[in-house]
């Protein structure tokens, strides 16, 4: 009978003993279920590869590599706290910075994510950008966008423009509409209310996980408020949940969750990262970008054209181009001609596509941040690096002349997605008055330029500035 008694005594204790000591989250934390979906992993991991090829032609992507290894890391730490259950092994979590002021980030399925400069400048610490970036990581996990579709009973083909996929958008409605609109024709599908919330719940969960507070996510929401304008109605609240209620609903969550008593607030790395985005020129809204991408401005100019295995080779007659008063050169008459923002781009017919040329040259003017000549030629080729991770440098940087000014060459080489070959693009540099910097980079596969040194040497050779 003692022992019996013991026994039940010994149990008690231990249930007892267990509630105390469980963390509180795994009891009262909100449950989220998978929404139905009919479609397969791989329609997620095709539309985001599909729809992050379009954003990344059409948005500003910030060429900074400390900025986007440092999102880069936070995003990583969060992907690693999604629960079990809603973990894809074919998804592919990457990150980049948009280079664009608004407040807002967005995910695309499967992965791709583009969290905007303006949000981390706006963030008071790491935590509330980890929320916004959780946020998004969670509307991929739980598959919204091709959930959506499912409730709506659409096929698939209709969410195959970023104008169906931009719903995810922190901020959503307006901006992201018309993004969306102005990219890809089609109707623009924001995520429900539901889904808003479901990813809300699920980004305190991950936060608090990871060993962020899920409460800075709702203070990131009260800086979203006072940029709408405060008592002014937001057009997207018609599909988003109101950023106060939302807040609730945020902070209710983090009280029902085990979050650290010592939370990642502002770290070194986010302090350097916001100074040092703070200290760029000021960023374009998504206003302004939408504009210019209306306009036909800061697009690929070469977007529409077609391969061809057989690119014919220089011309030996030449024509002038000139730009305004500042810049005159010669290039070969069978060159077409790109003229972008900031930069005009030459090459033959079957050397330029989607994925930009083949062959050809790449004539333009960078705008660094304020340093040397020297610092922003590196700078410059990094951004090339970054953007073209298939090339490396070859070479470290020669002295060279350009149109009578000294100035800097270098090699890049890398197996092209497009022609199955070895690539070289030769880099030069020279230093306008105003501080930035003219950049020629001239493009052939390795195996044709003894064709094509002629032509680059007589083009450089050719160059004339009146800056």
């Amino acid at each position: 009978m003692r022992k019996r008694m013991s026994r039940n005594r010994v149990l008690t204790a231990a249930v007892i003993w267990s509630v105390v000591i469980l963390p509180f989250s795994a009891i009262a934390q909100t449950a989220i279920k998978m929404p139905k979906n009919k479609y397969k992993i791989q329609d997620d991991v095709k539309i985001g590869n599909d729809a992050s090829r379009q954003v990344e032609q059409q948005f500003p992507i910030l060429n900074d590599q400390q900025a986007e290894s440092y999102v880069t890391r936070v995003g990583e730490r969060l992907v690693s706290a999604i629960p079990p259950q809603f973990r894809q092994p074919d998804f592919d979590y990457r990150f980049k910075v948009v280079n664009a002021r608004d407040i807002n980030a967005f995910a695309l399925p499967g992965g791709p994510m583009y969290v905007n400069r303006g949000m981390i400048e706006a963030a008071k610490n790491e935590g509330e950008m980890a929320g916004v970036m959780a946020h998004e990581i969670s509307h991929v996990a739980l598959r919204h966008a091709t959930a959506q579709q499912t409730k709506l009973n659409n096929p698939l083909n209709q969410i195959l423009g970023i104008g169906a996929i931009l719903g995810g958008a922190i901020l959503g409605g307006g901006t992201g509409a018309q993004l969306g609109q102005m990219i890809v024709a089609g109707s623009f599908l924001r995520y429900s209310r539901e889904y808003e919330t479901q990813a809300d719940i699920l980004g305190a969960q991950i936060m608090a996980s990871a060993g962020y507070d899920p409460r800075d996510l709702s203070g990131m929401f009260q800086t979203i408020q006072k940029e709408s304008g405060g008592s002014r109605t937001p057009e997207w609240l018609s599909s988003h949940p109101d950023p106060g209620s939302r807040s609730k609903i945020i902070d209710n969550e983090a009280s029902r969750l085990n979050v650290s008593s010592n939370p990642i607030k502002v770290t070194r790395e986010f302090s350097r990262t916001q100074e040092r985005l703070r200290a760029m020129p000021r960023a374009k809204s998504m206003a302004e970008i939408e504009k210019e991408i209306k306009s036909g401005e800061g697009t690929n100019p070469t977007a529409g054209g077609r391969y061809s295995a057989s690119v014919p080779y220089p011309s030996a007659t030449t024509r002038v181009y000139q730009s305004g008063s500042w810049i005159r050169m010669n290039v070969p008459s069978n060159w077409r001609e790109f003229a972008g923002q900031s930069e005009v781009t030459f090459a033959p017919e079957g050397a330029y596509g989607d994925q930009g040329i083949t062959h050809g040259a790449m004539i333009g003017i960078y705008k660094g941040r304020g340093g040397s000549f020297d610092q922003t030629t590196e700078e410059y080729v990094q951004g090339l690096l970054e953007s073209n991770a298939y090339l490396r440098q070859q070479s470290g940087f020669s002295r060279t002349t350009v149109a009578g000014r000294q100035g800097y060459t270098t090699v890049l080489s890398g197996r092209s997605s497009v022609t199955n070959k070895t690539e070289n693009v030769t880099i030069y540099t020279a230093p306008m008055r105003s501080g930035d910097i003219l950049y020629i980079a001239a493009v052939v596969p390795a195996d044709e330029t003894f064709r094509y040194n002629s032509a680059f040497r007589n083009l450089i050779a050719s160059i004339r500035l009146n800056d």
